[in-house]
């Protein structure tokens, strides 16, 4: 009966909640989810708000990304325990879109990331995220947090710097020279922001520290609003109902809307020119760059929280259905005012450690955040701006594991250190895609370095081989190890250009070759060719039958008295002596003759 292959498992929606179905879930476990809920939904709605600000948007897009996002991605993904909403990660990829495309080209990038992802996932690719090297994934992190924290430097210092461009070192310049307009209530509410949330924790209260910070940042600058200045004439501390205003269904008002996200078309919302944009080739070409990476970035981001999930609750995610679920998220979100979604590994840790049990909790997560707009809208809007700016240096703090990044350069190899260094500086001073891609192929490059030094020929000379008898001087017999490919090849094969002019024959043992491209092979063709014009046979043996069928389909086959190959080390030796005993080698053997 003949043996089908099995075929590898079809990606599948709801991988992470069916897991949960099947593990067996009751009652106990809803509330354990509902109560992980609650926790991690108070986190979500200051952090949701200060992302959406940080990226150049109103903050009410951020709740509409945790809202849909975090549900959608939820109910249909591959990991039982993430939580999903906007991220720190994506700033220094939205801010610059939002500036070029205001808020629709955003939102229309999202749902081509969003695409790119679901084809990610259908085709198998959430496997090949892993192989991201650290020092990339390392680098354009602390890249990002460094970005991120200067950004917010102007809200927490309440410069006058206008708004902020594209490009990093020119926003710095502008801050710096923004320097004397440096509003000292508005840097005491930061700083006291700061304080209590650094501090809260130590007292091992269950409440989150970012929800007290900015309750008691709010009070602090309601009373200096109320009590030092005029609100008639305007805030001594800006919040986010003085600088935010919104019109929706026929009202207006300052701050964020008290009403659910709605269907809204991403190409009819305003452009960066305040113009609704027009939905063409030329847009959609003009954002396939932005989309790519955003999608990238969030594949990178989700599956890594994924596998920091798995670690803390010794469960499996599935990647590829990871990749649809966030696909999903990224698609439907745009259409309702949501921006890019991502997994997030703090909100994520905060699940897990409050008793999560499925992706129950992040549903509930969604919905404490669609009641905190609905219901809490009005008082969101007195957070001010400047006890945000103190939560996201917070946020870049901890994603910039500057522990791990000193740790790195301190004890990790040259290599390494110089990819850690590049990204780094790359993300910084240009953007995260170039950053990425110049860092992995500098990894790509190190490895191919590294791969090529494993890779050695050396002669067999003195005492016998291990699996053969001593051979005549006639007879060189070479040991080569490690893969041939491009890398390696060439130095591998160059070093058996002989010096000695009594060799006839030479063995090559490849019983430790476990491969060789299409470099290896020509580079091999090459020197059958120089050694039969030295009137030097060759014998190749111990490679596998699938290397051998390639060597075939590039020409190269078994010549009598000039090339063959062997399974075994003792048969070539048979077959170079039979050679050498028939004058069947050599330049004016009867065999070179004919």
């Amino acid at each position: 009966m003949a043996r089908h292959r099995s075929s590898p498992p079809r990606p599948g929606i709801a991988v992470g909640l069916r897991a949960a179905w099947r593990d067996g879930y009751g009652l106990g476990d809803l509330r354990h989810d509902i109560l992980a809920g609650l926790t991690v939904g108070t986190v979500a709605v200051p952090l949701s708000m200060a992302l959406a600000i940080a990226t150049g948007v109103p903050p009410q897009h951020g709740l509409y990304t945790a809202i849909v996002a975090g549900a959608l991605i939820a109910l249909t993904g591959g990991s039982r325990f993430n939580v999903s909403g906007p991220t720190a990660a994506f700033v220094v990829i939205l801010f610059p879109i939002v500036q070029q495309y205001g808020l629709g080209g955003l939102l229309i990038a999202s749902m081509m990331a969003g695409l790119i992802l679901v084809a990610l996932g259908l085709t198998g690719m959430g496997r090949l995220i892993q192989y991201v090297p650290y020092p990339v994934v390392l680098g354009f992190t602390a890249g990002i947090a460094g970005v991120i924290a200067v950004l917010q430097v102007p809200d927490f210092l309440g410069l006058e710097v206008g708004q902020l461009g594209e490009h990093f070192v020119e926003n710095l310049g502008r801050i710096i020279v923004a320097l004397p307009s440096l509003s000292p209530l508005e840097l005491g509410v930061g700083g006291f922001t700061l304080a209590v949330m650094l501090l809260w924790p130590r007292l091992h209260v269950p409440i989150p520290a970012p929800l007290i910070g900015l309750v008691v940042g709010a009070l602090a600058a309601y009373m200096i609003n109320h009590g030092l200045g005029d609100p008639s004439t305007g805030n001594l501390v800006e919040t986010i109902a003085s600088r935010f205003s919104w019109e929706a269904q026929g009202e207006t008002g300052g701050g964020i809307p008290p009403i659910a996200p709605s269907f809204a078309a991403p190409w009819r919302l305003p452009g960066a020119d305040g113009e609704p944009l027009v939905l063409d080739f030329a847009l959609i070409r003009a954002l396939l760059g932005p989309a790519f990476a955003i999608a990238m970035l969030g594949a990178i981001e989700s599956l890594l929280c994924a596998v920091v999930s798995d670690g803390l609750t010794r469960t499996r995610h599935d990647p590829n259905a990871e990749l649809i679920g966030q696909g999903l998220g990224n698609i439907v979100a745009p259409l309702f005012g949501g921006i890019t979604a991502t997994a997030a590994i703090a909100r994520t840790a905060t699940s897990i450690r409050s008793g999560a049990r499925s992706p129950i909790a992040a549903v509930v997560h969604a919905l404490v955040v669609l009641l905190a707009v609905v219901a809490l809208a009005g008082l969101l809007g007195l957070v001010p701006m400047a006890a945000l700016a103190a939560l996201l240096f917070i946020v870049a703090w901890n994603m910039s594991e500057a522990r791990h990044f000193l740790h790195t350069l301190r004890s990790a190899p040259a290599g390494d250190v110089a990819i850690l260094v590049t990204c780094f500086l790359l993300t910084v001073l240009f953007d995260m895609v170039l950053a990425v891609a110049v860092g992995m192929g500098l990894a790509a490059a190190l490895f191919i370095r590294r791969m090529s030094l494993l890779t050695q020929t050396q002669r067999v000379d003195g005492g016998p081989h291990a699996s053969i008898d001593s051979l005549p001087g006639e007879v060189a017999l070479y040991d080569i190890n490690g893969p041939l490919f491009f890398g390696a090849a060439e130095k591998a094969l160059t070093s058996l250009h002989l010096v000695d002019p009594q060799v006839r024959i030479v063995i090559l043992d490849m019983h430790d070759v476990p491969s060789m491209d299409g470099t290896a092979i020509v580079a091999l063709k090459a020197l059958i060719d120089e050694m039969h014009r030295e009137g030097v046979a060759l014998v190749l043996v111990g490679l596998p039958a699938r290397i051998l069928v390639k060597l075939r389909r590039a020409g190269i086959r078994r010549t009598h008295g000039r090339l063959t190959w062997c399974r075994e080390l003792m048969h070539a030796r048979k077959v170079a002596l039979r050679w050498l005993d028939g004058g069947e080698t050599g330049p004016h053997s009867s065999a070179a003759r004919a």
